[in-house]
Formats: C-alpha cells, sequence, structure tokens
C-alpha cells in the first residue's frame, strides 16, 4: 500500500509540497496559538520548522537542496523557487488602492532609501569586524542585510565566493525573522495602524517576507501596502548592490 502512496506522492510533487507547507504551518499556528499565546506569530515558527527540515534533507541525502533533493519532497524545490514567490509577491499588489498608494508620497520614497542603505552599512561594517576585508565580500554580506535575496544577486554579479553568498543569505534571513516577529510587538509604538505608515515601514525594514508576516499578525488590511514598498525595496537593492554600494566600498576599502 505505502509504496502505491510513495508512487502517487513522487509523481504530483507540486501537490505533495503544497499538502506538506499546509500541514507545517497549521501546526505553527497551533504552537503559535497555544506555546506562545500568540507573541510569535506561526509564520516565524513555520520558517524555523523548514530551517529544521532542510537541514535534515540535505543532511540524510548529501544534496544542496534540503527536502527537495528527496525524491518524495523534490516539489517543494519548484514550489520555493523564483517563479512562484515573485508570482506571489506580485499578486499582493493587486489588492493596493492606488489612492492611498499615493499618501505614502516623498516620505515613501526617502524610507526606501534609507532602508537599503542603512542596513548595508550595518552589514558592510559587521563583514569587515569579522575580518571580510575585500569590497566584494563587504558589499555582499552587507546587500545579505538589505534582503536575503539582494545579497546573493549582488554576490552572483560580483564573482564572490559561495560561503560569502551563504553568509549574506543568513544574514537577511536573520533580519527577516527579527522583523516577523517583532512588527507585531511594536506596532503600536510605530503607529502601524494605516495604510501610509505600513509602506513607510515596508520600505524601511525591507524584507518582503518579515514585512508580510509581521503585518499579517498586527493588520492583515496593511499587508499589500507594505509588501508593495518592501518588494520595490528589494529591486532597488539589486540595482544598487553591485554597482553604486559596491564602488562606494572599493573606494573605501580598495
Amino acid at each position: 500500500m505505502w509504496p502505491i502512496i510513495e508512487n502517487a506522492l513522487e509523481h504530483n510533487g507540486l501537490i505533495t509540497a503544497f499538502a506538506v507547507v499546509g500541514a507545517i504551518m497549521w501546526l505553527s499556528v497551533l504552537l503559535s496559538k497555544y506555546l506562545t499565546f500568540g507573541r510569535v506569530h506561526g509564520s516565524a515558527i513555520a520558517i524555523v520548522i523548514g530551517l529544521v527540515l532542510a537541514w535534515v534533507g540535505g543532511t540524510v541525502t548529501g544534496g544542496q537542496k534540503g527536502l527537495a533533493d528527496m525524491a518524495l519532497f523534490s516539489g517543494i524545490g519548484l514550489m520555493g523557487g523564483a517563479m512562484l514567490r515573485d508570482f506571489a509577491i506580485v499578486a499582493t499588489a493587486f489588492e493596493v488602492q492606488a489612492t492611498e498608494a499615493r499618501k505614502a508620497g516623498m516620505i515613501g520614497a526617502v524610507a526606501l532609501l534609507l532602508g537599503t542603505v542603512l542596513p548595508f552599512i550595518v552589514g558592510a561594517a559587521v563583514a569587515y569586524a569579522f575580518g571580510y576585508r575585500d569590497a566584494v565580500s563587504m558589499t555582499t554580506i552587507g546587500a545579505g542585510a538589505v534582503t536575503y535575496i539582494v545579497g546573493p544577486v549582488t554576490g552572483a554579479a560580483l564573482g564572490a565566493s559561495s560561503d560569502v553568498m551563504a553568509l549574506s543569505i543568513a544574514t537577511g534571513l536573520i533580519k527577516a525573522i527579527l522583523v516577523m516577529v517583532f512588527t507585531p510587538v511594536s506596532a503600536r509604538l510605530l503607529a502601524l495602524d494605516n495604510p501610509r505608515s505600513a509602506m513607510v515601514f515596508g520600505g524601511l525594514a525591507g524584507t518582503v517576507s518579515g514585512v508580510t508576516a509581521g503585518l499579517a499578525a498586527t493588520d492583515r488590511r496593511l499587508v499589500p501596502y507594505g509588501a508593495l514598498t518592501a518588494t520595490f525595496h528589494t529591486g532597488l537593492g539589486c540595482l544598487m548592490g553591485p554597482s553604486i554600494l559596491y564602488f562606494c566600498i572599493r573606494g573605501l576599502v580598495g
């Protein structure tokens, strides 16, 4: 009986992936509700579970794609790939009302710029403090502090080593989890109760996953607005990382 089920799951990898992720989210929501009493959002718990499963899959198979290296869960590689990720991000923008988006105005643009430059400076400074003194490594790790997407994109453009790109991804992932966890806690302090403040927050925080999950735990109606500027933030970082920011770092360290 099990071989038949296993064969069906392997031949319908994407459906299996949706079922696995759905089960993980269901478990995460229960843990959030009954274990942390809502203080830690279910999305943050789900990310931790996903990281653990990725480590287990990589350890068992010796591969580089976590659970996706196992034939039974190969569909997770497609589901977690860039195509569906970008589709989900773009889909959130269709809920944005143009009249509300325009209210962000110049302050939204300034927040977008600051949210790109300031994390980069912090990330590059930390990289320098830990012994990464060349411009490529500092730029790549600094770009990872912008988002975990900007880091590897910048590293690939500059020819950074795989371990440096891995550090940039880890840096961005930690940032995403921190934003995700602390957004609901600090929502009242940050006045996250209207579309304009959500767009400014999305521009400053930058990480799409962190902003989306954090705002979902605060007020799901604000998610499209925060995700909109956070998405622009990722694009801006990918443009500035291998160009302007790299040349600035190169001018400083040679």
